[in-house]
């Protein structure tokens, strides 16, 4: 089990920025395979981007690439979702996952949350 907690939410206008981290605890962090999804209200959770333990390969959601980058710092247990250009339509809680097996383009798997950050772009 991996612990997580999310910083770096906020308030932002449309084609603003924001960086969120997620911190975890536990020394096995490399191990984990990370993401990120979020969840607007009335909404079903979306797979946002994941990242593989050693940081070669990356995932996005369709409607994030270009804008959104994942990184991970495995000596300081952080994965990070820079986010450029936001859209009213990013507005949504969004949260860290970790999964130990499993595709790091895969939303499937993902067994340790973080509570959630949420993300407002307004218009």
């Amino acid at each position: 089990q991996v612990q997580l907690i999310e910083s770096g939410g906020g308030l932002v206008q449309a084609g603003g920025s924001l960086r969120l981290s997620c911190a975890a605890s536990g020394r096995t962090f490399s191990s984990y395979t990370m993401g990120w999804f979020r969840q607007a209200p009335g909404k079903e959770r979306e797979f946002v981007a994941g990242i593989s333990w050693n940081a070669a390969r990356t995932y996005y959601l369709d409607s994030v690439k270009g804008r959104f980058t994942i990184s991970r710092d495995n000596a300081k247990n952080t994965v990070d979702l820079q986010m450029n250009n936001l859209k009213p339509e990013d507005t949504a809680v969004y949260y860290c996952a970790a999964k130990l097996s499993g595709y790091y383009n895969s939303a499937a798997g993902y067994d340790n949350w973080g509570q959630g950050t949420q993300v407002t772009v307004s218009s």
